[in-house]
C-alpha cells in the first residue's frame, strides 16, 4: 500500500544523473521461492506460521515489527545494503483471513512491506506482494514494475481466485500510474479498488466501506517525510564530495612555478569548508525548507539556498577574501547546492519524469558553467597567491 516510505529513498538521485538507469535488485519470480536460501532477508523474522487454503499452504506473517526490522530500516535509510532490502513476492496472510477477507497489494521493498503489515495489526487480511525488484510502490509504479502485467501474473501464480470468493483487490493510490484497472479486470476477473496514499489510513478506509476521504487521497510530503530521505542522499553523494575535495585543492596549488603542495595545503581548508557548505545546502537545507523556497524548480531552490549560505559566510567574515575567491565561493557553493537539490526530485512525489528532463536541459548547463567558472577563479586566485 501507499505508505510513509512512498518516496524513492535510494537510487533515484541517480536517475537524474542517468535517466535511463535502473539499478534494481535481481528479480524474484514467484511465491514458491519463499524458502530460497539465497534470500537476503531472514523470513523467520516475520513469518510466524502458515494457513491452509485450497491453493496450498500460505505463510502467515506477524503484524508486529521486531528490533531487527527497525535496525534494518535505519540501516537502509543510510543507504546501507539498499539493493538487497526486499522480501519474496507472493501471497501472505495477516491474522487468520478466510475466503471473504480483503486482499491488499504492496511492493516487495522491505520498508513498504513492514509499513503495511504493521498497520494491519488486529485485522485478518491477505497481503499480495508484487515483484518490484525491491523498489517502493510509487517509484516502481513509475518504472512499470508495479504494473498491470506483474499484478495479473502474481494473481495467477498465487491462485488467488481459489483462495478468495470475492473478486476485488485493494491497491495503493500511488500505484495507479502503473496499473490499468480495466486490463486487470479483463485478464484476471479481479476488480481494482484504489485505497489511501498512506498505509496508516488502511483501517479507517476499510471501516468506511472502502471509501477514501479527501485527506486520505492527499499526498503529503512534510518536513518529517523529507528529513527521512536526507541520510541516504548524504551517503549516496559522497563520491561527488570526495572528487570535489580532491580536485579543487589541486587546482589551488597551481602557480607560476608549476605546482606547490604547500600552497594547495594552505587553500584546502577554505575550499573544503566551501564544498561542504554546498553539499549540506543541497542535501540538507534545501529539502528541509523546500516549501518555503519560492522557486518552482528544485535546481533553482538549491541555487537560492547556496546563495544565502554564501552571503552568510561573507557577512560573517569567516575568511580573508580576495577579489577572486569571493565569486569563486559563490559559483562553487551555489552550483553544488543546485545540482544536489535537483537530484532530490527523484525523492519527491511532486515531480514527473517529463518535468525532470525539462528542468535538466536548463539546469545542468548552468551547473556545469558554475563549476567551470569556479575552477577558473580558483586557478587565478592560486596564481595571485603564488606571487
Amino acid at each position: 500500500m501507499g505508505c510513509s516510505d512512498q518516496q524513492c529513498s535510494a537510487g533515484n538521485s541517480g536517475k537524474l544523473l542517468s535517466i535511463q538507469a535502473n539499478a534494481s535488485a535481481p528479480p524474484r519470480d514467484c511465491h514458491t521461492e519463499m524458502s530460497e536460501t539465497k534470500h537476503n532477508i531472514n523470513a523467520k523474522d516475520y513469518i510466524v506460521g502458515s494457513i491452509h487454503t485450497p491453493a496450498g499452504m500460505i505463510p502467515r506473517i506477524s503484524s508486529k515489527l521486531k528490533v531487527r526490522d527497525y535496525i534494518g530500516a535505519f540501516r537502509v535509510r543510510w543507504g546501507i545494503r539498499r539493493g538487497t532490502y526486499h522480501v519474496n513476492p507472493g501471497l501472505y496472510a495477516v491474522g487468520t483471513p478466510n475466503e471473504y477477507s480483503d486482499v491488499l497489494v504492496t511492493a516487495n521493498y522491505k520498508l513498504s512491506f513492514d509499513t503495511v503489515r504493521k498497520n494491519l495489526h488486529g485485522l485478518n487480511k491477505w497481503l499480495l506482494v508484487l515483484d518490484t525488484k525491491g523498489v517502493n510502490v510509487w517509484c516502481s509504479a513509475g518504472k512499470g514494475t508495479f504494473g498491470t502485467n506483474e499484478l495479473v501474473n502474481r494473481i495467477r501464480l498465487t491462485s488467488l481466485d481459489k483462495i478468495v470468493q470475492h473478486k476485488r483487490i485493494i491497491l495503493p493510490q500511488l500505484s495507479a500510474v502503473g496499473v490499468a484497472a480495466h486490463l486487470v479486470k479483463e485478464s484476471s476477473g479481479f476488480t481494482v479498488i484504489y485505497g489511501p496514499v498512506r498505509a496508516s489510513d488502511i483501517p479507517e478506509f476499510i471501516q468506511s466501506g472502502y471509501k477514501t476521504s479527501k485527506e486520505m487521497r492527499r499526498v503529503r510530503f512534510e518536513w518529517y517525510d523529507r528529513a527521512k530521505l536526507i541520510p541516504n542522499d548524504l551517503v549516496y553523494n559522497l563520491r561527488y564530495l570526495g572528487l570535489l575535495l580532491v580536485f579543487f585543492p589541486i587546482l589551488s596549488g597551481i602557480n607560476n612555478d608549476g605546482f606547490s603542495f604547500r600552497q594547495a595545503s594552505e587553500h584546502s581548508g577554505f575550499l573544503s569548508i566551501i564544498i561542504l557548505a554546498g553539499y549540506l545546502s543541497g542535501i540538507v537545507l534545501t529539502p528541509l525548507f523546500l516549501p518555503y523556497l519560492f522557486f518552482r524548480s528544485f535546481s533553482s531552490k538549491g541555487f537560492l539556498v547556496g546563495t544565502i549560505v554564501s552571503l552568510g559566510i561573507i557577512l560573517g567574515k569567516t575568511f580573508d577574501f580576495t577579489v577572486f575567491n569571493i565569486p569563486m565561493m559563490f559559483f562553487l557553493l551555489s552550483g553544488i547546492s543546485s545540482f544536489l537539490a535537483m537530484n532530490f526530485t527523484g525523492a519527491s512525489t511532486f515531480t514527473s519524469l517529463a518535468g525532470v528532463k525539462k528542468e535538466m536541459k536548463v539546469a545542468v548547463p548552468i551547473q556545469i558553467g558554475s563549476g567551470v567558472i569556479a575552477a577558473i577563479l580558483t586557478i587565478l586566485n592560486s596564481f595571485l597567491s603564488g606571487k
